[in-house]
């Protein structure tokens, strides 16, 4: 469990840490952080419990029940705080993204950092490719495009045109 924990909790900062540009609020990671320092407690309890249960220790068996228990509240909290700042998060990163978006310009370290959202992703603008209309890069473009990184990946020649949202 404890290793299963570390995983999950490694992935979701791992998986945030190529997004740190989008999040502006430091506690976006607190849960994850939690279950990661859960998981490693636990794991040393499992230990400690194990040995417990080898030598028939009524006060370890115990104790290692009463470790338990604030293991698993902990294990709520990050959950409920979790369920709590989904929506704070969603709303801070879509709106760090509109910003980002408005500076793109394909040159600079955000515009590079977009490029990459939209091609792991799969995707394009923050909430689909008509996002892009508001921008200074679909304006200043002279053609009304959208950026490569907006095109579908087995598609040949895209050239970002909203005529061919299919390309997209």
């Amino acid at each position: 469990a404890a290793a299963g924990l570390s995983y999950v909790g490694a992935c979701v900062i791992n998986t945030y840490k190529s997004y740190d540009n989008f999040l502006q609020d430091e506690y976006a990671l607190l849960p994850a952080v939690i279950i990661v320092c859960v998981a490693v407690v636990m794991f040393i309890i499992g230990l400690i419990g194990c040995c417990a249960t080898f030598r028939e220790s009524r006060l370890g068996l115990g104790l290692f029940l009463a470790v338990i228990l604030v293991i698993f509240i902990a294990e709520v909290s990050a959950f409920v705080l979790a369920f709590v700042y989904r929506e704070k998060v969603k709303t801070d990163v879509q709106g760090t993204m509109r910003s980002v978006f408005e500076k793109y310009d394909g040159k600079n370290s955000e515009s590079v950092v977009v490029d990459y959202l939209q091609e792991q992703l799969h995707c394009c603008g923050v909430k689909n490719y008509s996002d892009w209309t508001t921008t200074q890069w679909f304006n200043s473009s002279g053609n009304h495009s959208v950026p490569q990184s907006c095109c579908q990946q087995e598609v040949k020649n895209c050239t970002g045109h909203l005529d061919q949202p299919q390309e997209l």
